[in-house]
């Protein structure tokens, strides 16, 4: 079989080194992919927003199976497009159609299908610029700190947490009246802030069955001791160490069959995976967000994890047979630490050149802003490389991930030394 994989993350080169390993695999496709990605399939110099180029890559390469690796194609109804369309409405597409991808693209289409499916989660409400003062009131009713969130997508940037009243009324503004995050912000939930600990949970469904991956915890701060600015993800963990056996059965229990239910009951479409961001408050779990993907880095954890052929499962999924599939879990535990450009995730340079990548033996680097120019590999974007290792638990793989960084370097690399800090 021939596989495209659209994106060109640390996600993307996860999902491809794994899917490179099964026998059912002909030819790998990555578009447009990285400089880690070309090393396990062919990259593809197009858009993964471009769905004509996408038509065309299909075609001309015979693909029989789509993934989509971000949220941006599937947002902007990447599987419609195939699915309306005759030359390729009969490929499978790994990733919910534009509906259904509102699970992540509105804050509010979210907090409103939790609602109606009885799945815990924050209290809310929603704002735009019609209803400012409505919203300056709602601030008033909370007790601090306040969140704010973006309803559209905002490049993992949307959210804000603030423990002054004025402060979270002057940001209200900011992000309605004048903008802030664009169109993203044009409505504004603000919900009750949740205290407590938060973990991942990632499920791939067909719309009826799913298998649960394991569970991880990422780390989106800069700063040690999750200080400092947002960024996508300094480092990752799994399975996370306080997700028992019984935690897990709760979790399935009040948040991941209702959320596969409520798909049926809501005749929503879905086909792909789920990403559940989740909240332990005092023994209680709630829900804080969903993603129509798999989280970036923790895709560079989770999937590594995975005993069972990971092309089966999809191809499994991609035709509505998921039931008839178990997925198995290696006993172990795995780790990654992000390294990134200085600077992120503000402004930073590009095309600084990575030396040693080619010398770590005992860890898996998977790329993620990397490419190649005139035959050495440089920097691409914020995240370069996140650096994955196992372990009898994390803190063994964390000390492996550790040694494997002292290998390699690029001019201003960064990273966090205290990844699992908390746990």
């Amino acid at each position: 079989m021939n596989v495209l994989i659209l994106g060109s993350g640390g996600r993307e080169h996860a999902m491809a080194w794994k899917i490179a390993q099964s026998d059912l695999l002909d030819e790998l496709f990555i578009a447009p992919g990285n400089a880690g990605t070309k090393e396990v399939g062919t990259n593809l110099e197009i858009s993964q927003t471009d769905f004509e180029a996408v038509k065309k890559a299909v075609i001309e390469n015979n693909i029989e199976l789509v993934i989509v690796g971000p949220e941006d194609p599937l947002v902007k109804g990447v599987h419609d497009f195939f699915l309306k369309d005759d030359e390729l409405k009969n490929v499978p597409v790994i990733g919910p159609e534009k509906y259904a991808a509102q699970l992540e693209g509105s804050k509010e289409f979210a907090k409103e299908f939790m609602y109606r499916h009885n799945i815990p989660t924050a209290a809310y409400e929603s704002f735009t610029t019609e209803n400012l003062e409505e919203g300056y009131k709602f601030l008033e009713t909370l007790d601090a700190p306040y969140v704010l969130k973006a309803d559209g997508l905002a490049a993992g940037k949307g959210v804000v947490i603030l423990n002054d009243l004025q402060e979270a009324k002057d940001e209200l503004k900011d992000m309605l009246a004048n903008e802030k995050f664009g169109a993203a912000s044009s409505k504004v939930v603000i919900e009750e802030f949740l205290d407590g600990i938060e973990l991942s949970c990632f499920v791939l469904t067909d719309g009826k069955s799913y298998v649960t991956l394991p569970s991880a915890k990422d780390y989106k701060r800069i700063g040690e001791g999750d200080k400092g600015l947002n960024t996508g993800g300094m480092g990752a963990v799994s399975p996370v160490p306080f997700a028992t056996d019984e935690l897990m059965k709760q979790i399935d229990e009040l948040v991941i069959k209702p959320t596969i239910d409520g798909f049926q009951k809501d005749n929503i479409s879905y086909v792909g995976f789920v990403f559940i961001g989740l909240i332990l408050v005092k023994g209680e779990i709630k829900v804080i967000e969903y993603n129509c993907r798999m989280g970036d880095p923790e895709t560079e954890v989770v999937i590594p994890l995975i005993e069972s052929d990971f092309l089966e499962l999809l191809i499994a999924t991609g035709n509505k047979e998921l039931h008839t599939k178990t997925i198995e879990i290696k006993n172990q535990s795995a780790c990654t630490v992000v390294l990134v450009s200085g600077g992120y995730p503000e402004a930073y340079e590009n095309g600084k050149e990575i030396l040693g990548v080619n010398t770590v033996e005992n860890s898996i680097p998977f790329h993620a802003g990397t490419k190649i120019v005139d035959g050495k590999l440089v920097t691409n974007g914020g995240r370069v490389i996140a650096v994955t290792s196992y372990g009898s638990d994390f803190k063994d793989a964390l000390k492996t991930s550790y040694k494997s960084i002292e290998k390699i370097c690029f001019n201003g690399m960064n990273f966090r030394t205290d990844i699992g800090f908390d746990l």
